[in-house]
C-alpha cells in the first residue's frame, strides 16, 4: 500500500468546527472571528483578564542537515501526546512563508500524523497577515520615495535609505535593483535591495508587539537612513506609523487553528530563524498562555539560532523564558555529522552516529549553560537500525539527560506519550531557562560571546563597514540593544561546510543592520542573503491542482 503524503493526510482530515476548539479554550464568541470553518482570529484584548499561568515548552534541535530533522512536526506531536495524558496543551508555531513552500524546503504545518490543519490553507495565503506585512513595509518604502519625489522636505539621502522593499517569494533577481527610472516623473532613480517578508523589520515588529499601541510605536520608530547632513529619519518624521498599523491590526491577532487530533494551536507571525529572530510571536504565546496548562512553541533551526534568539530577544522582551526545552535529535542528522554521505543514511552506521554526537554534545552544553536541562526528543526514521536508536539512547543515559523515541509523525500523539511523560517530569523539576549573555555587554562583546561561547569559535572578524557600524551604534545608544545573529543553519560556523562540532573556526560579521522598531541590531555573517534564491528544480514545479481544486505536491 502506498504511503500517503502530507496533504494528502491533511485533505483525509475530520476537522473539528473552529467554535468547538474555541469553545474547549472558553474563548467567548465576542473574542474571535472565524475566517471560514476551521480557521479563528483572536482577539487577545478579550482576554486580557486571564492570568498567563500556562508553562512554556520550547523546541529546539540540533543543526540542520539536509535530512530533516521534523522540529514542527515534533511541537505538534507532543502538544497531542500531552493532551492525551491528561495536561491541557495547546501549540504556538510560526505561519509559513510562501519563499520555501514554492522553493526547497517546503511547509512549516508539520508532517504525517503530526500536522497541524488546514494544510493547505496555513502554507498558502492563511488568514493574510504576509500580505497584510509586506503591504505596510512597501507602502512606507512608496512614501519614502514618494517624499523625494515631491521635494525631500526632510532632506532624505537616496544613498542613505536603509529600509527595503519586500517579497515573500525567493528572488534572488532582486537582490540588487534600481528603481525609479524613466524620467523625471518617475521618481529619483537609485539603488534598492529587496528582502524576503519575513526578515523584515516589519514581521519582527510583528512578532514582538503587545498589542496595538506598542505595534505604533514600534513602527514610528524604525530608523529608515538619513538625511544629507546624516541626521536620522524615522518612520514618525514621515508621519505614516499610522497608516501602516491601519494595514496590520486585523494581522496582529494570533491565528487559532488545530492538530489532526482536534487540539488547538496558535500559529501567528514568521520570521526566519537563520537571516531573522525565528520565533512566532509575543502575542500569540502569551495569548495562548492565558488559556491552556502548557505551551508548546519552537524556534527555528538550530538551538544556535532559534533558542538563542528566542532567549535573548524573544524571552526578555515578552517574560516567556522557557519552564522545559526539548531537544530534537535524529540518526539519519547525527550520521551526516559525523561524516556520512546522504546516499547511505539507510545503512546502519555506528561510526558515523558516534562521530556526530559531537554537534549533539555541543547543544546541550550550550543550553546547560543557561539552565535548561533538555529533553532529547529522538525523531524515529524508518531505516534507523534498533543498534543505532539504542546508541543514542545510551549516550543520552549516560549525559545524565531524559530521552524518548518519538514516532508521531507515523502515530501522531500516540507515538509522543513518552516524549509528553519526560517533558511533564522536567517541568516538575522546576526552574527557567536563561539568556545567554548577561545585560551591559556592548554590541561587540554580544557577538564575540555567541562566536566564542555558543558556536564553539575562536573569535569574530569585524569588516570596515562593521566596524563602523558599531561605532555608530555606541554614538546613538544602540550598543544595548541585543543581537540577532544572521548566519547560515548548517553549521556552529559560518561555513555551511562545516558540519558536526567544529573547533578554531573564526567568524566573519561583515555588515550590521540596525532595527530602532523591533529592537535589535542583526549581524550579517558570512556569506548569508537576505533574499534567497530558488533551487535548480523548486517545489513550484511539481504542484499541481485539479479543476474540483484538489492540490498535489504541497509538503
Amino acid at each position: 500500500m502506498a504511503q500517503l503524503s502530507d496533504i494528502e493526510i491533511a485533505s483525509a482530515a475530520d476537522l473539528r468546527p473552529v467554535a468547538e476548539i474555541a469553545g474547549s479554550l472558553g474563548i467567548g464568541e465576542s473574542a474571535y472571528a472565524p475566517y471560514g470553518h476551521f480557521i479563528a482570529k483572536v482577539d487577545p484584548r478579550q482576554l486580557a483578564d486571564r492570568p498567563p499561568a500556562g508553562k512554556v515548552v520550547l523546541v529546539t534541535a540540533l543543526s540542520p542537515t539536509p535530512a530533516g530533522e521534523g522540529k514542527s512536526s515534533m511541537t505538534v506531536g507532543l502538544v497531542d501526546g500531552l493532551n492525551a495524558v491528561g495536561t491541557q496543551a495547546i501549540a504556538a508555531l510560526r505561519e509559513p512563508s510562501l519563499g520555501p513552500v514554492f522553493g526547497m524546503k517546503g511547509g512549516a504545518t508539520g508532517g504525517g500524523y503530526a500536522q497541524v490543519v488546514p494544510m493547505k490553507d496555513i502554507n498558502l495565503h492563511f488568514t493574510g497577515d504576509f500580505h497584510a506585512i509586506t503591504s505596510a513595509n512597501n507602502l512606507l518604502s512608496a512614501v519614502i520615495d514618494n517624499h523625494i519625489h515631491q521635494g525631500n522636505a526632510l532632506g532624505i539621502d537616496p544613498r542613505r535609505i536603509d529600509f527595503k522593499r519586500v517579497l515573500d517569494i525567493n528572488d534572488r533577481a532582486l537582490r540588487e535593483t534600481v528603481i525609479g527610472l524613466g524620467g523625471p516623473t518617475e521618481g529619483m532613480p537609485r539603488q534598492e535591495n529587496f528582502t524576503i517578508t519575513v526578515a523584515s523589520e516589519v514581521m519582527a515588529i510583528l512578532c514582538l508587539a503587545t498589542g496595538l499601541d506598542d505595534l505604533k510605536q514600534r513602527l514610528g520608530r524604525m530608523t529608515i537612513g538619513r538625511t544629507m547632513s546624516r541626521e536620522l529619519v524615522t518612520v514618525d518624521d514621515l508621519g505614516v506609523a499610522d497608516a501602516m498599523a491601519i494595514l496590520l491590526e486585523n494581522a496582529l491577532r494570533p491565528n487559532l487553528v488545530q492538530t489532526l487530533e482536534g487540539n488547538p494551536a496558535m500559529i501567528h507571525g514568521g520570521p526566519f530563524a537563520n537571516i531573522a529572530h525565528g520565533c512566532s510571536s509575543v502575542l500569540a504565546t502569551d495569548t495562548a498562555r492565558r488559556l491552556a496548562d502548557v505551551v508548546v512553541t519552537e524556534a527555528g533551526f538550530g538551538a544556535d539560532l532559534g533558542a538563542e534568539k528566542f532567549l535573548d530577544i524573544k524571552a526578555p522582551q515578552a517574560d516567556c523564558y522557557p519552564d522545559a526545552v526539548v531537544l530534537v535529535a535524529t540518526v539519519r542528522a547525527l550520521k551526516l555529522h559525523g561524516g556520512a554521505a546522504q546516499a547511505d543514511l539507510r545503512q546502519e552506521n555506528l561510526p558515523a552516529l558516534e562521530a556526530g554526537l559531537a554537534n549533539l554534545q555541543r547543544h546541550v552544553a550550550n543550553l546547560r549553560r543557561v539552565g535548561a536541562e533538555p529533553v532529547v526528543a529522538i525523531n524515529s526514521f524508518v531505516y534507523d537500525t534498533d543498534a543505532e536508536t539504542q546508541a543514542l539512547r545510551d549516550w543520552c543515559r549516560a549525559q545524565g539527560l531524559r530521552s524518548a523515541v518519538v514516532t508521531a509523525w507515523s502515530a501522531g500523539g500516540t507515538g509522543a506519550r513518552d516524549l509528553a511523560h519526560q517533558v511533564n517530569a522536567a517541568l516538575a523539576d522546576g526552574g527557567r531557562a536563561g539568556s545567554f549573555y548577561p545585560p551591559g555587554l556592548t554590541l561587540e562583546e554580544k557577538i564575540a560571546a555567541i562566536v566564542t561561547e555558543v558556536y564553539g569559535g575562536a573569535g569574530v572578524d569585524f569588516s570596515a563597514v562593521a566596524r563602523r557600524k558599531l561605532a555608530e551604534c555606541a554614538e546613538q545608544g544602540w550598543d544595548s540593544l541585543p543581537v540577532c545573529m544572521a548566519k547560515t543553519q548548517y553549521s556552529f560556523s559560518d561555513d555551511p561546510a562545516l558540519v558536526g562540532a567544529p573547533e578554531g573556526f573564526r567568524v566573519t560579521v561583515r555588515d550590521l543592520q540596525v532595527r530602532t522598531g523591533a529592537g535589535f541590531v542583526v549581524a550579517l555573517t558570512g556569506s548569508i542573503m537576505t533574499m534567497p534564491g530558488l533551487p535548480k528544480v523548486p517545489a513550484a514545479q511539481n504542484m499541481r491542482i485539479t479543476s474540483e481544486g484538489t492540490v498535489t505536491g504541497l509538503s
